[in-house]
C-alpha cells in the first residue's frame, strides 16, 4: 500500500511539474515569431503577386514599405549582439529601403528588387534559426 501511494504521489508531482514547466515556455517573448510571420506573410504577398502577374504599383508599394519598417525591428526584438547578425539585419533593411523607394512599377522588376532580399534572409536564416 506504501509503495502505491508513492507511485501515485510521483504521478501527481510529475504532473505539476510538467504544467508548470509547459505555462513557463508558453510565456515566451512572442515578438520573434511575430516579426518573422509579419515579414513572411508581406514577401508572399509580394511573390503571389509576381505569379499572378498582377503587381499593381500601390499594393507593391504597401508591401515593401510594411517590410522595411518591419525589418527595422529585428536587432531590438531578438536582441542578438553578434556583429554578423547585425549586420544582416542592416543590410537587410537597406534592401528593402532601396527597393521600396526604387518603386517597382512591373512584375519583373519587383523580381529584380525583391531578390537580394530573399537571398539575405535565406543566409541569416542558415546561420541562425
Amino acid at each position: 500500500m506504501r509503495v502505491a501511494l508513492m507511485i501515485l504521489l510521483g504521478l501527481v508531482i510529475g504532473v505539476i511539474g510538467t504544467a508548470n514547466v509547459m505555462n513557463a515556455l508558453s510565456a515566451r517573448n512572442p515578438m520573434p515569431k511575430a516579426v518573422m510571420e509579419t515579414m513572411g506573410y508581406h514577401i508572399g504577398e509580394l511573390k503571389n503577386a509576381i505569379k499572378a502577374k498582377q503587381c499593381a504599383p500601390a499594393r507593391v508599394q504597401h508591401h515593401l514599405a510594411r517590410l522595411a519598417s518591419t525589418a527595422s525591428d529585428i536587432t531590438p526584438v531578438f536582441g542578438i549582439g553578434e556583429k554578423t547578425f547585425v549586420d544582416d539585419a542592416t543590410k537587410l533593411q537597406e534592401q528593402l529601403q532601396q527597393a521600396a523607394q526604387a518603386a517597382p512599377a512591373t512584375c519583373e522588376a519587383l523580381a529584380a528588387a525583391i531578390k537580394p532580399v530573399g537571398e539575405t534572409c535565406k543566409s541569416c536564416h542558415q546561420q541562425y534559426r
